[in-house]
This record gives structure tokens, C-alpha cells and sequence, in this order.
């Protein structure tokens, strides 16, 4: 990790709503942002965010998300996901995040990363895999 890296740290990130983001199983003229895709879109906002402040070979994961979905956004409009590093305890780096379209704040919580080494992570998935498959028969 950079030394950059500290708590107070913002960013935010602009994208449309389209269908692929909707939920459907309430009809079409019910497609709203599903919750599900906003915890997807906040997600990657956050890991993309810290990749400028980490050092190569480091990516990090995601560990935990708490979120309010507060109201609905029609396809076609464009959402702003705000972050900001809101604490840091070692490679664990806690996020505030704030999700709003033209009228209102939609979504709000928090997530939780933990910076990983790649190299690491590769092997601990291997041996995972491994202890799997022996665990099948």
C-alpha cells in the first residue's frame, strides 16, 4: 500500500442506469436499479478507486457491505457513486458510500476491503481447491 493511502480519500463515479442494472420481475414499467447491481457497482467503484493507491502485485476484496436502498432509479438516468475512505486498520480499508441520481440519495452504507497480495491469494485459492476436490471423493 501506498502511503497515499489514508482515510478522507474521495472519489466518485458516474454511470447510467440501464436495463441490464433493473430489476423486471415487477413488469417494465416497474424497472428500477436492483439493489443487488448497486452493491456490484459500489464494489467495483471502491476496488477501482484503491488500485491507484496500492503498489504492484497488491489487489484487494471485498469483505463486507451494509446498504440502505432508499428509493428507485428508472433506466436512462445517470447515478453518482460517492466514496470516500472513511478508516484504515491495517489491509482492511472501510469506505462511506453515498449513491444519487438527479432528485434524491437512492443508496448509502459502508464496505469493507482488505488489500490482498495477488501472489498469496493465488496460492491460498490453489490449495483451496485442492483441499475441495480431495473433500469429493
Amino acid at each position: 500500500m501506498k502511503a497515499s493511502l489514508a482515510p478522507g480519500l474521495a472519489f466518485e463515479r458516474r454511470l447510467v442506469v440501464d436495463e441490464a442494472r433493473c430489476i423486471g420481475f415487477m413488469g417494465s414499467d416497474n424497472r428500477v436499479y436492483a439493489t443487488p447491481q448497486m452493491v456490484n457497482d459500489v464494489e467495483y467503484a471502491c476496488r477501482d478507486f484503491l488500485l491507484q493507491q496500492l503498489d504492484a502485485g497488491e489487489d484487494s476484496v471485498g469483505a463486507q457491505v451494509s446498504i440502505d436502498h432508499l428509493g428507485p432509479t428508472p433506466p436512462g438516468f445517470e447515478v453518482r457513486i460517492q466514496v470516500k475512505i472513511a478508516g484504515i486498520d491495517g489491509r482492511r480499508v472501510t469506505f462511506e458510500f453515498s449513491v444519487r441520481d438527479a432528485a434524491e440519495e437512492v443508496g448509502r452504507g459502508t464496505h469493507v476491503r482488505f488489500v490482498v497480495d495477488t501472489a498469496r491469494t493465488r496460492e491460498r485459492v490453489a490449495a483451496k481447491r485442492a483441499r475441495l476436490a480431495g473433500a469429493r471423493g
